[in-house]
């Protein structure tokens, strides 16, 4: 894998962890750090020892707890904004389930983030925070609607107007999250948690990933569902074979092999 300057990288078996690593500006997107997420899940794509990819934070006290736009250009061109859509969309992407495995603070774009993985496990003192009316700012996409998918309407624009904090064992119980363990369980809880959606089905996790992302997608969910999924079966079918085996062959198929 490449090495990287702002996170770090490791398999464990069919697991492969991703830790956001600036524990001292509380594990912060910057745009390195953004493409690097981005990156590196487009490299995990195109493997297969992998089965489940796990997010987490360095250190035993923040998440994330959001982005800075330091040494970004001065421009409200593109050039100038955080590009974290682009790390978003690489983990809906992703044929792989994704485990945020939340160890502090969860704000801002940290929260979206986790909110985005398929599943998240938090150790019980974790907090989870939108701030960004607070702050002059606010995430109009994956932050509300993925939300909403989570908590329901009323109960996510709340979280957005008003910027609560949310405690673990509240985030558990309006399923804003999956798990909740002791502080010092979340590492081997994490794995074992990892570990039981690796023993599932490669295929059908995917196809399930694709289809539950489909809803928000649009052409692009449909395609990948048709791309990824449903052509690759289709591929091994007998019309597949006889389709492409006549066209070499310059005659008319066998049509009687279709359906089988």
């Amino acid at each position: 894998m490449t090495q990287y300057t702002e996170i770090l990288y490791k398999e464990d078996g069919p697991i492969g962890t991703i830790t956001l690593n600036r524990p001292h500006d509380g594990n912060m997107f910057t745009e390195t750090m953004c493409h690097e997420i981005r990156d590196c899940i487009n490299e995990i794509r195109r493997e297969t020892r992998t089965r489940v990819i796990v997010i987490t934070g360095a250190g035993d006290k923040f998440f994330c707890t959001g982005g800075r736009k330091d040494g970004m250009q001065d421009t409200t061109l593109y050039a100038g904004v955080l590009p974290t859509l682009e790390m978003y969309e690489s983990i809906d992407r992703l044929q792989k389930p994704v485990i945020a495995s939340v160890n502090g603070f969860a704000v801002g774009g940290g929260n979206v983030l986790q909110v985005v993985c398929d599943l998240t496990i938090a150790k019980e003192s974790a907090v989870f925070r939108q701030v960004g009316p607070m702050v002059g700012s606010f995430d109009a996409g994956y932050g509300t609607w993925y939300l909403e998918d989570l908590v329901g309407k009323k109960r996510a624009k709340d979280i957005w107007y008003r910027n609560p904090k949310i405690t673990a064992r509240e985030a558990v119980e309006m399923g804003l999250i999956n798990k909740v363990v002791p502080d010092d369980q979340l590492a081997v809880a994490t794995r074992e948690y990892a570990l039981e959606v690796a023993e599932r089905g490669a295929f059908a996790l995917a196809s399930l990933k694709s289809a539950f992302n489909a809803r928000h997608g649009g052409v692009s969910g449909l395609s990948r569902m048709a791309h990824d999924l449903l052509l690759r079966g289709y591929l091994e079918t007998e019309e597949h074979e006889e389709l492409a085996t006549a066209f070499a062959e310059r005659r008319k198929p066998d049509s009687a092999r279709f359906g089988r």
